[in-house]
């Protein structure tokens, strides 16, 4: 039995999920991405300098990390060498957009995955967000639709936490949360200009000076947020892991781990940074080589040429493709498929031994819930991981604002050579995000983008291997495949960005 679980609902641009089902169990899968954008395409021609701005625009939630993989791009095109103020703004932006993200998807993502929202009408206190919730609960459910509205509606079928307290203490948390995104958005703003869509990221550095109430004002902003992670956010976390032990054996993906590191701590995107880059196989890490990286077309809506480079990458969209079922390329790593993300940043650091605090937290949360470091590939390791990406990334964020030095430049000199070309990596919240660009003429010539998504979410290769999302959904039990809360929440776990994915 064939069934369509899109279009799916709580993620970002528009997926279809198409599994087939016998007696129970999922036994294929396809991540469908259903639009085209061509980010590429209208790249062509255009001024350098509008890269870091255009490439902003293929995502609304995680625009910063496009702006830094494109300024890394052009730093490596033009030999810039950017001032440490200039490098340490583009962490603080950066980093504060990381936060915001792991707590939309936490609480306003996949929280209600496993929060019954219905524990809400038993609420009897004064509290102006739940009373607004449970009236607005009891109204949807007394309005006789066959599905209520969004957000809190409708309920699938399936088990949720029991706990009543709980269930009304997250969705407090849930509304909370709202306002400490705000207050990490504002945070990168400070520095950006404006979220989302930062006006002051450049190769080079930042256009913002590094004045002391600039920074005063961040370091508040990070210290609630930070208060918030490790009062609520984590408790939270922990919660739904002892109420749902059984998803650490739930959605592992069948490949290898990715990750291009996060935030240096040094001159130049290759210094030693706060999450290492690296390739894990089987235990081994190895350093990443964008070379290895091939994207194949056959199962994608491109009549473009299959197991191209990433310098080679061309873009020819064929909508009536015969055998093609998504507009979503499959990116390869040495012809294997990888995971990226929170889960790959986590693991790839944890057996690389780059960051102390890491592999400690690793070792903390996971004797907590009672788990080896290994489930963390999972549904429930995800989360895990975002929540210690979380603690790792706010300690750093306030550390480093320490080592700015207010009145030093903040920009090196920007000189556009006649050709040239650029990788520029980072890490985007949701993973490995790679951006390619080649100058002819002061105008781009090339320009290619591999982002997490379209890594996590991409169909079968030109081998049949199927991506990391289709994997981990390959085997699992659903007790109603109409619905399908299972694989619902193993998508969720992902946090899968279309827009970006196609971009």
């Amino acid at each position: 039995m064939k069934i369509d679980l899109g279009p799916v609902s709580r993620i970002e641009g528009h997926l279809n999920v198409r599994t087939t089902v016998e007696n129970g169990t999922v036994i294929d899968a396809q991540c469908m991405g259903e639009m085209f954008r061509g980010f590429e395409v209208f790249l062509k021609g255009r001024d350098p300098l509008d890269a870091q701005q255009i490439t902003q625009r293929i995502c609304g939630v995680c625009p910063y990390a496009h702006a830094i993989a494109s300024s890394y791009a052009q730093e490596n095109a033009y030999g810039l060498r950017v001032p440490p103020n200039g490098r340490i703004l583009h962490n603080l932006i950066q980093g504060a957009n990381h936060l915001y993200d792991y707590l939309l998807q936490f609480y306003q993502l996949s929280a209600l995955d496993f929060v019954d929202v219905t524990a809400i009408l038993k609420y009897q206190g004064a509290d102006p967000d739940l009373v607004k919730i449970r009236n607005w609960v009891k109204a949807e459910l007394a309005s006789g639709k066959p599905y209520p509205a969004a957000p809190f509606l409708p309920r699938l079928s399936g088990r949720y936490i029991a706990n009543a307290e709980i269930n009304i203490g997250a969705l407090k948390h849930y509304v909370e949360a709202m306002e400490l995104q705000k207050k990490a958005n504002s945070a990168s703003a400070i520095f950006g200009g404006k979220f989302p869509h930062a006006t002051a990221i450049f190769p080079g550095g930042c256009t913002q000076d590094a004045r002391i109430d600039l920074i005063t004002n961040y370091q508040a902003l990070i210290q609630e947020v930070r208060n918030f992670i490790h009062s609520k956010y984590i408790p939270d976390l922990i919660a739904v892991a002892q109420a749902f032990p059984e998803y650490w054996n739930i959605g592992a993906s069948k490949g290898g781990f990715l990750s291009f590191g996060l935030m240096p701590m040094g001159p130049t995107p290759e210094s030693k940074k706060l999450f290492a880059a690296g390739a894990l196989f089987n235990g081994q890490v190895t350093p990443v080589n964008f070379e290895l990286i091939t994207e194949d077309t056959k199962y994608s809506k491109y009549s473009s040429p299959s197991g191209l480079k990433v310098r080679d990458g061309q873009l020819t969209p064929n909508p009536r493709k015969a055998g093609a079922y998504s507009w979503i390329k499959a990116p390869r790593y040495m012809g294997k498929m990888v995971e990226v993300g929170p889960a790959a940043r986590v693991l790839v650091d944890y057996y690389q031994g780059n960051n102390p605090k890491v592999k400690a937290l690793v070792k903390k949360y996971a004797g907590i819930v009672g788990i080896a470091p290994a489930k963390i590939n999972s549904v429930l390791g995800r989360h895990l991981c975002r929540a210690i990406s979380a603690v790792v990334i706010a300690d750093f964020l306030l550390d480093e604002t320490e080592r700015l030095s207010p009145g030093e430049p903040t920009m090196a000199e920007i000189k556009v050579p006649s050709s040239g070309e650029g990788f520029g990596a980072t890490e985007a919240s949701r993973g490995a995000l790679l951006h390619y660009i080649r100058i002819e003429n002061h105008k781009i010539d090339r320009y290619e983008c591999v982002v997490p998504t379209t890594w996590n979410g991409s169909p079968r290769d030109d081998k049949g291997q199927p991506g990391a999302m289709e994997s981990a959904l390959i085997g699992t039990k659903v007790k109603t495949p109409e619905e399908q809360i299972e694989s619902l929440r193993i998508v969720h776990s992902f946090d899968p960005c279309i827009a970006c994915a196609v971009h």
